[in-house]
């Protein structure tokens, strides 16, 4: 599965709160998600290697799997 990461999320990686969360930590969250994902949905209590807690909103698109963003916890 292809999995695309908006300009928009890449930029919430930088700010404090997503501190530690990097891109294959999102990649292995969202191709462990089952299912089909129709509208933007979020999805909670994903953990980075670092040990950071955090959600991201997804929808699946014609070419992939959207992260839309990341929320650090």
């Amino acid at each position: 599965m292809r999995v695309i990461i908006t300009n928009h999320a890449k930029k919430r990686l930088k700010d404090f709160r997503q501190d530690k969360i990097y891109l294959s930590d999102i990649k292995n969250a969202v191709q462990g998600i089952p299912g089909q994902i129709p509208i933007a949905t979020r999805f909670r209590g994903f953990m980075s290697g670092s040990g950071r807690i955090f959600d991201i909103v997804v929808k699946d698109i014609s070419t992939g799997r959207l992260v839309i963003t990341i929320i650090g916890k």
